[in-house]
């Protein structure tokens, strides 16, 4: 078992085997953005109209990123957040790709690439972390939030 966050999650890392294993349950579009670092087009993701209460996990690795009550509608065609379901549980790099200058944000225990985040968002944080829904998972209120990684068949 590895670090935990303050909000009791296993934060890993991911040894390289297991999380290969996870990654066979992927899509190849899922594969494509966890893993390769990969952008889903606006307006296409399966959860950017998603309504419902709940936390949005790391489609990986089951880790808790965002609550729903964190997400709004920024007009920009991909999922987005004011703050993270806890701010240990992602981790973030500068991305200088395409000739832009951006903050890339990752899944802090598999490394899975989840999208970035921008100085533009609401109050109270003035951030929006804009997520491809590839990157994630929707758990209903009152579902279980896996505390550990699942296990890799």
């Amino acid at each position: 078992m590895g670090t935990r966050s303050d909000s009791g999650f296993d934060l890993g890392p991911l040894a390289p085997g297991h999380r290969e294993r996870l990654a066979r349950a992927l899509s190849a579009e899922e594969r494509r953005v966890l893993l390769d670092h990969g952008t889903e087009p606006p307006f296409c993701g399966g959860l950017l109209d998603n309504k419902a209460s709940g936390v949005y996990a790391c489609r990986l690795c089951q880790l808790p990123l965002f609550r729903s009550g964190a997400k709004f509608e920024s007009g920009t065609g991909w999922p987005s957040f004011f703050e993270p379901f806890d701010p240990e549980h992602i981790s973030s790099r500068r991305d200088s790709s395409y000739g832009m200058e951006r903050v890339e944000i990752r899944c802090r225990r598999c490394d899975g690439h989840l999208g970035h985040v921008f100085p533009d968002g609401p109050p109270p944080t003035g951030l929006r972390y804009c997520l491809n829904s590839a990157s994630l998972q929707f758990l209903p209120e009152g579902a279980d939030l896996a505390r550990e990684a699942p296990a890799a068949a």
